[in-house]
């Protein structure tokens, strides 16, 4: 029996190729063979490696227990799946989260009933939140004890119900095949996201006939990926007469891999681009257009470009909260073009004008040639005035930091060097808190999936785990975890895997002995009433633990660097490690905070660019 407590997704007949290539988002060139694959007897434990196999994975991230060890047993043998054993199922649902977003494949993970499979909650909610492409295999207690309370029960289809794309509960061993197939098709397809399967053991153990599919049949699901032609012309039309026009770019531009057609389009239009925080890299920085991140922490020059848009082409962004600041006050004299794969999300927040449901992709592939026809016709838009104002707020109102008076380095500093030395080509994956904002602002992203985060949920402890993933998944570059002291000591277990499977991440410790962006939230709103933010890390005479010794101990090298003149030559030494994992402990000014900043739940119009100094927006366009 499957039960699949989601309404059953649309069931579109498919071609052979196109359901196995349904598994990786790369296409057809990546499906191994054409022919059905016949009946074979097994166990429902072979049925599932067999499956992961026929999908195309390539890695597992897991941990073994009682109800999924007898998927373990085969899986041990498998020549083309391989298992990472990591320290907590919480590390390897995010570890498959980073393999996915850097490489743009499904993402796996498993874990057994109980505590295991609610371990894997937060990083599937995260991948949830953030659109990212994962499947997480759970076993569960046997058929006829489930709803008994049995040892390590937990009803985990019923608690993921909320933050996974599909979800299902698989009874009976001849399902085996197909739900994995159904599984690796929704979470890679349509708007992306995490699909949950959970197995009872009686189902792993009972003899089955194993059998690919040959094609899927989900009624209902069928998500829309062409844009309608109407919309299409009507946003060309607008974006070609409108005089104080922004591209809002958000995530989707990079899940649906099309930053080179997001390319062709800003430079058609000549306008002004932001890309949130989950579209850092979906175009250059170093692109002329380019305005930098919008929102809470963005960019004067962003903030105040949509403000006063009069005119906003969201591609693939969802106007969020963190954008958005007090939505009744944002963008208030702006048509709104909203493209998005995802329905639910046009007109949730925002009233769009121009709704366009579709791929990404293909509505940038449909909306250049048409822009191209309306500037034929009528002539490009001046933007000459535009261009007058944002750049005035781009010059008045940059990006930077002051130095720190206590002795201790400046935090941007520092990530902004690694960003430099390490070059565009390598991979950054951050934790959550101040120094996700700075490495999100002082790292230029050259390039799509070089920025991992948890943006929507804010997870901390995502960053070590999901730059071992992406490593895992592009191990020929460069990859490093900027983490905060906090973060880093909800998953540095995860060293330990890294260690013993070699995968020689890069973690660079923005270490101020302080909980961060709440320290600076208590600076700012509760008269610096320090409640529980000390982590007594670094700045006392006791390091509270020792990072470093606390990397030597996970068999990596642990490196200090607490002065300015060093910071070059500490990045550099860690550069020239590639056959263990390198943490670097950077000690940090605790005092440093993030600018600029929009205050929770007022309006943009309120952006201080630092303390006590407030852009005004009272110039004329």
């Amino acid at each position: 029996m499957v039960q699949g407590p989601h309404p059953a997704p649309p069931r579109t007949p498919a071609t052979p190729a196109s359901v196995r290539a349904s598994a990786d988002p790369r296409g057809t060139d990546a499906v191994r063979r054409d022919v059905a694959v016949g009946p074979e007897r097994v166990t429902g434990a072979q049925s599932i490696v067999r499956s992961l196999e026929e999908a195309g994975v390539e890695v597992v991230f897991g941990i073994p227990g009682g109800a999924i060890l007898p998927t373990y047993d085969p899986l041990m043998d498998s020549k083309r799946v391989r298992h990472i054993l990591v320290r907590h199922e919480q590390g390897g649902g995010h570890a498959a989260q980073g393999y996915a977003h850097a490489t743009g494949r499904v993402g796996v993970c498993m874990a057994t009933s109980g505590p295991g499979a609610t371990n894997l909650v937060t990083p599937i909610a995260d991948a949830h939140m953030d659109s990212i492409p994962l499947v997480a295999i759970t076993g569960q207690v046997g058929a006829s004890l489930i709803g008994t309370d049995a040892f390590q029960e937990a009803d985990i289809v019923g608690i993921t119900l909320p933050v996974t794309k599909h979800n299902y509960l698989v009874t009976d061993p001849d399902e085996i095949p197909r739900v994995i197939a159904e599984a690796f098709h929704i979470a890679s397809t349509g708007r992306p996201g995490p699909v949950l399967v959970d197995i009872a053991k009686s189902a792993m153990q009972t003899d089955t006939t194993f059998s690919w599919p040959q094609e899927l049949k989900l009624p209902g699901y069928h998500p829309v990926t062409k844009p309608h032609a109407k919309q299409i012309r009507e946003a060309a039309r607008l974006l070609a007469t409108a005089r104080r026009p922004v591209l809002y770019v958000g995530g989707g531009v990079i899940r649906s891999r099309a930053s080179e057609a997001l390319r062709k389009l800003v430079d058609a239009s000549g306008a002004p681009v932001v890309t949130t925080l989950m579209a850092r890299g979906a175009l250059p920085d170093s692109h002329p257009q380019h305005l930098g991140m919008p929102g809470m922490h963005g960019t004067v020059a962003a903030v105040a470009a949509l403000q006063k848009a009069d005119l906003i082409v969201s591609l693939g962004a969802r106007f969020d909260d963190r954008v958005t600041g007090k939505l009744s006050s944002f963008a208030p004299g702006a048509t709104i073009v909203h493209a998005d794969i995802d329905p639910a999300e046009i007109g949730k927040n925002r009233a769009a004008d121009v709704p366009i449901v579709g791929d990404l992709k293909e509505v940038l592939a449909d909306l250049l040639p048409e822009l191209v026809k309306e500037h034929a016709q009528h002539g490009r838009p001046d933007l000459e005035g535009w261009w007058k104002q944002v750049d005035t707020w781009r010059e008045t109102f940059p990006l930077g930091f002051d130095e720190p008076d206590d002795g201790h380095l400046a935090p941007q500093h520092v990530i902004s060097r690694i960003g430099e030395i390490s070059g565009p080509e390598s991979i950054f994956a951050s934790g959550v808190g101040q120094h996700q904002m700075w490495a999100s602002q002082f790292i230029r992203y050259e390039r799509p999936n070089s920025w991992l985060n948890s943006g929507g949920l804010g997870t901390m402890g995502f960053s070590v785990p999901a730059a071992m993933g992406a490593k895992v998944g592009e191990p020929d570059r460069t990859v490093w975890a900027i983490d905060g002291d906090g973060c880093f000591q909800m998953t540095n277990q995860e060293l330990a895997t890294c260690t013993i499977n070699e995968i020689p991440i890069k973690v660079a410790v923005i270490n101020n002995s302080s909980l961060g962006m709440v320290r600076q939230w208590q600076t700012l709103f509760y008269e610096s009433r320090y409640s529980n933010t000390d982590l007594h890390t670094g700045h006392g005479t006791v390091r509270v633990p020792d990072f470093v010794k606390l990397a030597e101990a996970y068999g990596c090298v642990g490196l200090r660097c607490e002065t300015k003149a060093d910071v070059d030559a500490t990045i550099k030494r860690a550069m020239e490690i590639d056959d263990q994992p390198v943490v670097v402990d950077f000690t940090v000014s605790r005092d440093a905070m993030v600018w600029p900043m929009v205050s929770a739940g007022v309006s943009n119009d309120e952006i201080q660019y630092a303390r006590g100094i407030s852009p005004a927006w009272d110039r004329e366009d």
